[in-house]
């Protein structure tokens, strides 16, 4: 179940050797569905917390990982540079994996951390993260949990996984050098709502060739952003839509996208976070009924 509570409350742990790295807690709370890419076999690290200790490690980055929902009641929490969230579900609930939940007041002092200046980075199932009253199917934007309002959209369904395009309406953004062209992947593409209006797009889900009956009826719409950046007050919130399944985990691709990303939380590489998407996503507002 990741660090245990006594470990992960101790961040320099991590980094004991290089105090100055910057340190990340990742955390992988699943309160509603459990994704295989973070379950873990006894004390063996999950995929993706191996994938993104690799990743991290060349960059300076310690990362420090829990599911563990304590550690945001503890004063050590400040000691941490950026949050890394995949999650699902109420996570001041224990929900499936039995994890212990944060507190309420818990979840109230992350947002706030974030608004005075920590780093956010959020993948796939973090937007599937605090659904409001009505679940998932939150009509707008000010409706939204806090969280999600933090996030920048909500999650609202996903069909069955197929190959589709995403193209990149920002390559200036770290990690996005080479996507010009945009790409393919196959993955479980989520469906979004409740988008705040001060998203800076870095990353469009292309909806044209996806399947659009039955299952994947949330398809059926112009396309809408997948992939984010914005500003929380202080804070630098980070989100991607991909992540689902272990070869995504293992893609160069995702792997750039999300260490640039992460930099850009961590206010070490530059970007320009001025909001986009009324312009490169005209229609992202329109979704299926």
């Amino acid at each position: 179940m990741g660090l245990t509570i006594s470990a992960a409350l101790s961040p320099a742990r991590a980094g004991a050797a290089r105090p100055a790295r910057k340190q990340i807690l990742f955390f992988t709370k699943s309160s509603g569905y459990e994704h295989s890419v973070i379950k873990k076999i006894g004390d063996q690290p999950s995929h993706a917390e191996t994938v993104l200790t690799a990743l991290a490690e060349p960059r300076g980055w310690a990362i420090t990982h829990t599911k563990d929902g304590r550690i945001f009641g503890n004063p050590s929490l400040a000691a941490y540079d950026a949050f890394f969230f995949y999650t699902t579900g109420d996570l001041t609930a224990p929900g499936t994996d039995g994890a212990p939940p944060m507190t309420p007041a818990g979840k109230t002092g992350l947002l706030a951390a974030i608004r005075k200046g920590k780093g956010f980075i959020g993948a796939h199932c973090a937007a599937d993260t605090f659904h409001g009253p009505t679940g998932p199917r939150v009509s707008a934007a000010d409706d939204a949990d806090p969280y999600i309002r933090m996030l920048g959209a909500e999650f609202i369904a996903h069909g069955r996984q197929q190959p589709a395009k995403m193209t990149c309406a920002d390559p200036s953004f770290p990690g996005c050098s080479g996507l010009a062209k945009g790409f393919e992947l196959v993955e479980e593409w989520y469906a979004f709502k409740a988008y705040q209006k001060d998203l800076r797009v870095i990353l469009v889900q292309e909806t044209a060739g996806m399947a659009t009956t039955g299952s994947d009826h949330v398809y059926d719409r112009p396309p809408y952003p997948a992939t984010w950046a914005r500003r929380h007050a202080k804070g630098r919130v980070f989100y991607t839509s991909m992540g689902h399944r272990e070869d995504v985990w293992t893609n160069p691709i995702f792997q750039a996208v999300l260490a640039g990303g992460i930099a850009w939380a961590l206010g070490e590489a530059p970007a320009n976070a001025t909001p986009t998407i009324e312009r490169v996503t005209p229609g992202y507002a329109q979704t299926p009924p």
